[in-house]
């Protein structure tokens, strides 16, 4: 932990020294020099913090789940997380520690308006806070609003998980207006985090990035599959974790977790006791036995001795399918009969689980080496209404990670929102610990906590 700390000082004065240096020789404090890509672990001392491509995302809004998948796919085929991650953010945290001795990007007007095609009082200041990020090119720092700040406002947008339109909208101003130091903070609790997981990559694995609110199904280092996903609210988060999945469940029934029976069932039948037939539910004791629901108590005082289950079928809160992938949180990722809450950006709005937008896609991709269950068999299969489980021939490694800053292989920056408020607290907990080893070096009666 301590030669952690070593490393991010190390390369802040690094960076302080490079722009210092810079500055001197320009004589001021200039944009960064055009991005290119660095060989295999080095850092790029003048690299852009953001990747010049434009994104590819359509900009009109994807309506069914094989649009929304397929737009999202198109965004880019790098992925999120791979082994080369935790270099790459190192190499990003370096470029925007020189771009913060630089001083940073400027402030953008929280009520400014743009319009292309329009001289506006607040266009070359635009131009200035894209140039900075390398959003724009460094020869583009004036004129009006024309279509290539519009380009360049769509690659800030896709950069920071907006809807690349070109409009720059409230939300975008507020991701703009974010400090050069917070999104180093950014880098280095997305950089702790990844030195603490242990996930074995294989040719074929799935990722989902928890603050992006995407999975990602990953073949040969490609991502060859996209989907938006539906994670935990911020008062019922989602973990991370590294697991296997085994199987799929075609048909799901669901067993609600006991914290839900104990509050939001217990909730219902208290106000309407036809609830858990009109859900097509029904409680059962330790062995599966049907119980009178009248015979419950449901004041939801209590740990309820009971298990509640709903019925597969096209009112199942797990939807056609589910993903079976054993860990301690009891979590997977499923199907919804909620389906219209993917057409949403802010999609935080599960118990924990994940639910996965164009799920069948995801599992015809999981099941590829098993012939028999292609996506035809499985919509086939879906559609008698029976349960089935089908165990995985060969399982796929599978990580939730919660990234809220990286950078992929084509030099790309991507930054989230910390919608569950963690890179300040992981921060915070490393500076406590890396200060507790430094005294505790500095003292005989501890000297070897620190070795």
């Amino acid at each position: 932990m301590l030669k952690r700390q070593a490393m991010i000082v190390a390369v802040g004065l690094l960076a302080s020294a490079s722009a210092l240096a810079q500055t001197e020789t320009t004589g001021q404090a200039g944009p960064a020099k055009p991005a290119t890509a660095a060989p295999a672990g080095t850092t790029p001392a003048t690299a852009n913090p953001a990747h010049t491509a434009a994104p590819k995302a359509a900009t009109t809004p994807a309506s069914t789940p094989e649009s929304r998948s397929a737009a999202a796919l198109a965004l880019s085929h790098e992925p999120t997380f791979d082994e080369g991650s935790a270099q790459r953010i190192k190499d990003a945290a370096l470029s925007y520690s020189d771009l913060a001795v630089r001083g940073g990007w400027p402030t953008i007007p929280a009520d400014a308006k743009f319009t292309l095609g329009t001289q506006g009082p607040n266009d070359e200041l635009l131009r200035k806070r894209l140039i900075a990020s390398g959003d724009l090119a460094a020869d583009k720092a004036s004129g009006p609003f024309d279509q290539d700040l519009t380009e360049a406002v769509k690659r800030f947008q896709a950069r920071h998980g907006l809807a690349p339109t070109g409009t720059v909208t409230p939300r975008t101003i507020a991701a703009m207006n974010v400090s050069v130091q917070k999104r180093i903070r950014q880098l280095e609790a997305s950089l702790e985090r990844l030195q603490n997981t242990n996930f074995g990559f294989g040719q074929r694995y799935v990722v989902v990035n928890i603050p992006a609110a995407f999975a990602e199904a990953v073949e040969n280092d490609v991502v060859v599959r996209r989907y938006r996903v539906i994670v935990g609210k911020t008062e019922k988060q989602s973990p991370t974790l590294t697991t296997e999945i085994t199987g799929v469940v075609l048909n799901p029934t669901w067993t609600v977790p006991s914290s839900i029976a104990k509050t939001e069932i217990s909730a219902h039948m208290r106000k309407d006791p036809t609830y858990l037939s009109r859900m097509h539910m029904e409680v059962l004791d330790a062995h599966d036995n049907p119980i009178d629901p009248h015979s419950v108590d449901w004041s939801g005082t209590h740990t309820p001795n009971f298990t509640v289950r709903q019925q597969n079928g096209t009112f199942n809160a797990l939807g056609a399918v589910k993903i079976d992938m054993p860990n301690s949180y009891s979590v997977y990722m499923h199907d919804t009969n909620q389906r219209n809450l993917f057409s949403d950006d802010y999609r935080f709005d599960s118990h924990g689980c994940s639910r996965v937008d164009n799920v069948r896609d995801l599992a015809a991709w999981l099941l590829k080496d098993q012939p028999k269950w292609s996506r035809a068999a499985i919509d086939a299969e879906i559609a008698t209404g029976q349960h089935l489980e089908v165990a995985m021939a060969k399982k796929v490694p599978v990580t939730w990670i919660y990234l809220t800053a990286w950078m992929t292989k084509d030099q790309t920056i991507q930054f989230r929102n910390d919608v569950y408020n963690q890179d300040e607290q992981l921060l915070e907990a490393t500076a406590e610990e890396a200060a507790f080893f430094s005294n505790a070096a500095n003292h005989p009666l501890t000297a070897h906590l620190a070795q």
